[in-house]
């Protein structure tokens, strides 16, 4: 009997195997990862399967997919606006060239009348947060992929209990993974004050929700008209500080005025939908001109599509670059897609520059960008490297009009596995500002060569060929 058993117990892991094996082949459309799979869950069955359980895209593909596609086309309030023909027609023609791949790509048009103003660092970033939340009267709206405790943390906990107790509407919602980069969570604080917090697919064993990669990357506020958005977290480590200027991680975000804020609200109140189950039905809150020059369009992104848009997004309107291509990112392991578009780019010699930190909190992900480097160089991209501290900074700018900002990094994460948010800019004078920030950090950055790149020895090679052969997973 016991023998007859340990048959049947081999025979359903077997089976199981298969089963993820199929599922691979079936959802996953990069045929790395689904070869990965197939051939991790058929050589170790038991292992395997746990490992694609617990790590690959499961059942919440189907929901996300619903959420992100489709949502916002049933539920009242949520469509997007009509495009204002009249003054599409006033556009540079340049920019309508630029913004079609987006609106093939979401279906939304871009809409003008919008101030968007850079915050370097947290040193700036912060006390403007600080400031719209003390000052709303409707709603506060904050999501945010980590939010450690700390001083800062404390100063965002105080002026939410306060915009609650003056009888705003405050919603906070902190990633279910994110959240555990802090042992003491400032989001105790905020729910025994009343204030409703949320968290986005906290992994769980009753019921079982095991699918960590499935991450809320996004960073959104808004406070009534006032919105934010961009790549930073609710840190301490964002602010620098004379007495520990190790611990300082760079970073920019941007404050967000005109339409795009009520974009902002959308895309929020969607998430908050996603999480709690309960949709708005109406959104009255309508975010107007701000009079500002910049043309704005709001991309989400999120796994279980039948596309990724801002991997196609970003790949497109490289290939529509005329003149030049900025790109500051801490994560560089670009898609084949992108990774095609900057080469040929370069190739029509278009000033094609990628700046990149040259010390990085995530090891392996340095280290497998440098086995993608040089095809790049030979295509004519430059490299740069820039000093410490760590640049959290995420920037896409091009031909001197065209800007992208948002959570998003380079890298199949991101781009396929995270729920993102990008904010499509378009804006001359908003361009040379953040064209004029990349560029001063190559001033003094260390330039990456072919010659750099061959120099390395045999196991620095090995290392880093050993980690590329992850880079999906990374």
């Amino acid at each position: 009997m016991l023998i007859i058993a340990v048959q049947i117990g081999v025979l359903c892991f077997h089976l199981l195997a298969w089963g993820a094996v199929f599922h691979a082949l079936m959802t996953k459309r990069d045929p790395r990862s689904a070869f990965g799979w197939s051939a991790i869950c058929l050589m170790v069955p038991v292992v395997g399967v746990l490992l694609y359980v617990v790590f690959g895209i499961g059942r919440t593909q189907s929901r996300a997919s619903m959420l992100m596609r489709a949502i916002a086309s049933r539920e009242p309030g949520y469509a997007h606006p009509a495009p204002r023909l009249a003054e599409l027609e006033n556009l540079p023609a340049s920019i309508l060239r630029m913004a079609k791949p987006g609106l093939h790509l979401t279906g939304q048009p871009v809409a003008g009348g919008n101030a968007i103003t850079p915050l370097v660092n947290g040193n700036a970033a912060y006390p403007a947060m600080l400031s719209a939340i003390r000052q709303a009267q409707r709603h506060v709206f904050l999501s945010t992929y980590i939010f450690t405790s700390g001083a800062i943390a404390d100063r965002f906990v105080e002026a939410l209990k306060e915009a609650h107790a003056r009888g705003c509407d405050v919603r906070v919602l902190i990633d279910g993974v994110g959240r555990a980069y802090s042992l003491a969570t400032p989001a105790r604080k905020l729910q025994e004050a009343g204030v409703k917090v949320a968290f986005f697919l906290p992994p769980q064993l009753v019921p079982p929700r095991l699918s960590i990669n499935l991450r809320n990357h996004r960073k959104v506020l808004v406070c009534d008209d006032t919105g934010f958005t961009g790549g930073m977290n609710i840190a301490d480590y964002h602010v620098m500080r004379e007495e520990d200027p190790k611990s300082f991680v760079q970073d920019m975000h941007f404050l967000c005025q005109g339409p795009v804020a009520g974009e902002l609200i959308r895309a929020f109140l969607m998430d908050w939908g996603f999480v709690t189950g309960t949709y708005d039905k109406a959104l009255p809150f309508i975010c107007h001109d701000a009079g500002g020059s910049c043309w704005c369009r709001i991309v989400l992104d999120g796994p279980g599509g039948g596309s990724d848009p801002l991997n196609d997004l970003i790949a497109g309107t490289i290939s529509c670059a005329e003149k030049s291509v900025r790109i500051m990112t801490p994560y560089f392991l670009p898609t084949r897609e992108i990774m095609a578009a900057l080469r040929s780019a370069a190739q029509k010699e278009i000033d094609v520059r990628v700046v990149l930190p040259a010390k990085n909190n995530m090891p392996l992900v340095h280290w497998a960008s440098q086995r993608l480097m040089e095809t790049l160089l030979q295509a004519g991209v430059r490299i740069f490297y820039q000093k410490p501290p760590f640049a959290h900074t995420k920037l896409l700018a091009i031909d001197g009009y065209y800007c992208q900002i948002g959570s998003a990094n380079i890298d199949s994460r991101s781009l396929r596995l995270n729920f993102e948010l990008n904010t499509e800019v378009f804006s001359p004078a908003f361009a040379r500002g953040i064209e004029a920030h990349i560029d001063e950090k190559t001033e003094d950055a260390e330039e990456i060569t072919l010659e750099k790149l061959q120099s390395l020895g045999t196991l620095q090679k090995l290392r880093n060929a050993a980690c590329w052969l992850f880079s999906p997973y990374l």
